[in-house]
């Protein structure tokens, strides 16, 4: 049997920082610590040439079991449907209305971070209710 390994997932996107942090919201992730020597990232981002300024930016999970996730500035904007998502598993276990209601309100908190919800996929004699939203920049998710 091959060992377990840690993944990273990695996100193209037009704000770095911006997303992360997004992200550091909705999964209770946090930025790492800067590099030894620096009192910030501001701090170390001043060191590096002009184009790799905000070129990428880091959250994870502060217990360290969850994957890390990098976030890294490409020059052109999304066009199409992501071919990954991730699910924020809100409603493990719970049915029904009881299941909705934490949808619904884990979906309110996103918007208010800066989400935008798309629509709700009713549950079905396969699948439990879902939220479809985007983050934002747009990027595909589902409150699951």
């Amino acid at each position: 049997m091959s060992p377990t390994r840690k993944i990273q997932i990695t996100f193209d996107c037009a704000e770095p920082e911006r997303v992360a942090r997004f992200w550091c919201e909705v999964l209770g992730y946090v930025v790492p610590p800067p590099p030894e020597g620096f009192a910030d990232w501001a701090d170390y981002e001043r060191t590096q040439p002009p184009e790799r300024q905000g070129a990428g930016f880091v959250c994870q999970d502060p217990s360290g079991v969850g994957p890390r996730l990098y976030f890294q500035r490409v020059p052109e904007g999304k066009v199409v449907k992501n071919r990954v998502h991730l699910d924020v598993r809100v409603g493990t276990g719970l049915v029904g209305e009881e299941r909705l209601a934490a949808l619904e309100a884990e979906c309110a908190r996103l918007v208010a971070l800066g989400a935008a919800r798309e629509r709700v996929l009713l549950a079905d004699e396969y699948n439990e209710s879902c939220i479809v939203m985007r983050d934002v920049e747009g990027n595909e998710f589902c409150l699951d």
